[in-house]
């Protein structure tokens, strides 16, 4: 497993990348995501990266001034709270939205032969502003024009030519950001590839994707997280983006394979393995957690880390 020193680059496309935060998305104890694609987007919630995000969500201001009381809770929720968690589900996918950033904090979305299969026309399908999300707070097409960037889909388009509708709902805007166009088209495709090719050998393909927004040291010695944003609506472009593969065996064991990379031209020919990274950088780096909550479902979890390291993760194991 490669490891960095703080005073590193974080712009590095051939190594693996030391992040500097926390992520995560794991398995509630909810049961199993039914086979069929077209089931209720329940099913995936039930597969959520943070279990405390579906707690907040569900949480209502009515529920919260409902219990009343000077001084408690729904006192202080009188006038409503000013945001909470923003989780939408989708026939494809389930997101958790970032206002401030105008994009995803990470999407989730489950990969099998079935949902890879169908005829779906991609040309049939337009990117739309999510109007599920305050017009404050939401990107639009005019944010991306003349940017230099291309809109990254966060859950693939190519996943889920199952139906047509699921298609079409990876090509809202809340399931985009604003991304390298030479990365997309390449060494990012490539690695969405990768994963849908992961069908054919594990029972199910779990994958979460976001953003990453990483510091990196400047000329005074200082670390600094800098970003461009782009369009009347400020949507901010990631440093780098992280893609988080959980893998069903039949056998019943989990693997785990996390990457990032630089939101930057990366060569192609690099392979794939060089942009693994151990699970608990992006944890670090994003602020979710994947580890704890999928050892709340199985004991049986190994993680793939640069070299292809294969590392067995059991309770109290990881910070």
């Amino acid at each position: 497993m490669r490891r960095f020193c703080s005073g590193s680059r974080w712009l590095v496309p051939a190594a693996s990348l030391a992040l500097g935060v926390g992520l995560g998305a794991g398995l509630s104890k909810r049961g199993r995501q039914p086979s069929q694609p077209g089931a209720e987007a329940e099913g995936l919630l039930s597969r959520l990266p943070v279990v405390p995000v579906v707690a907040a969500a569900t949480t209502t201001t009515s529920d919260l001034a409902a219990r009343g009381g000077a001084g408690d809770s729904g006192e202080l929720a009188k006038y409503g709270l000013p945001g909470l968690s923003l989780l939408r589900t989708r026939e494809s996918y389930v997101l958790c939205y970032d206002p401030r950033a105008r994009s995803a904090l990470w999407v989730v979305e489950q990969l099998n032969p079935a949902t890879l299969s169908g005829s779906s026309d991609r040309a049939a399908c337009d990117f739309r502003s999510d109007d599920s999300i305050h017009e404050y707070h939401r990107a639009t097409n005019a944010d991306y024009r003349g940017s230099g960037f291309d809109r990254g889909h966060l859950a693939a388009a190519a996943n889920h030519r199952w139906s047509q509708k699921a298609m079409g709902d990876t090509f809202y805007l809340s399931n985009v950001a604003p991304q390298n166009p030479h990365l997309n088209q390449n060494a990012w495709n490539n690695l969405e590839k990768y994963c849908r090719s992961l069908t054919k050998y594990n029972k199910n393909v779990y994958v979460c994707t976001g953003p990453l927004f990483l510091p990196r040291m400047e000329a005074d010695g200082k670390m600094y997280v800098k970003y461009q944003v782009i369009g009347k609506s400020h949507v901010a472009v990631p440093t780098h983006f992280f893609k988080v593969l959980i893998l069903e065996k039949s056998s019943g064991e989990i693997e785990l394979r996390s990457y990032v990379m630089p939101n930057s031209p990366v060569n192609d020919k690099i392979p794939l393995e060089n942009f693994l990274v151990p699970i608990e950088s992006i944890e670090r780096a994003s602020g979710l957690l994947f580890v704890p909550n999928i050892l709340k479902r199985t004991s049986k979890l190994k993680a793939i880390s640069a070299g292809s390291n294969l590392k067995a993760i059991t309770a109290g194991s990881t910070t």
